[in-house]
């Protein structure tokens, strides 16, 4: 696979710099990243797909349950 070069501002310079020390340098703190990023998205995706897949059986979503469920675990 080719190298990619990654663009960074100074802001995102120091960020790298200070993850980098943890996840064992600036390379694998990109990588684990995208895969955290990746992640994030495919739980998103997941729960919209649920979500369509209950409101269809369903019906949409009781708007004063959900501000309930919201309130009661801090959401």
């Amino acid at each position: 696979m080719a190298k990619t070069a990654v663009r960074l501002d100074d802001e995102h310079r120091q960020l790298l710099a200070r993850l980098a020390p943890a996840f064992g340098g600036a390379t694998a703190t990109v990588r684990e990243a995208l895969c955290r990023l990746a992640a994030d998205q495919d739980r998103r995706e997941a729960l919209d797909d649920f979500l369509a897949e209950w409101a269809r059986e369903s019906g949409p979503p009781d708007e004063a349950a959900v501000a309930a469920m919201a309130e009661r675990y801090g959401l």
